[in-house]
């Protein structure tokens, strides 16, 4: 079971429209809930990148010129507004003084 499951298996976080909208996607693909997992997981990622950097005093400018980007890119992939290249995200953790560790682990079996 996932970290951002209730016992039962449901969305963490109630009945809500979000909930809803899960439980209905499962039913025509049982590998939903597996996606929005990892979907999670790399907005979680993205925020603690935008921490970082925040704790560090940089602005997203100054981000965004070190990896010869513009400020609104940078700010779409801290948002997790979109589907950022691996290669991006590892050059903004570089930029950062982070490196991004990457590992194939098995599917969870249904």
């Amino acid at each position: 079971m996932s970290k951002h499951r209730n016992p039962a298996g449901e969305p963490a976080g109630g009945d809500d429209f979000l909930a809803e909208l899960i439980r209905a996607r499962t039913e025509g693909n049982p590998d939903f809930p597996v996606l929005v997992d990892a979907a999670i997981a790399r907005r979680e990622l993205l925020r603690s990148l935008a921490h970082v950097r925040e704790e560090s005093g940089l602005t997203q400018t100054q981000v965004a010129a070190r990896m010869g980007t513009s400020q609104s890119q940078v700010a779409r992939i801290e948002a997790a507004s979109g589907d950022a290249k691996l290669s991006t995200v590892e050059r903004l953790a570089s930029v950062l003084g982070k490196r991004i560790e990457w590992r194939l682990v098995d599917a969870p079996k249904r």
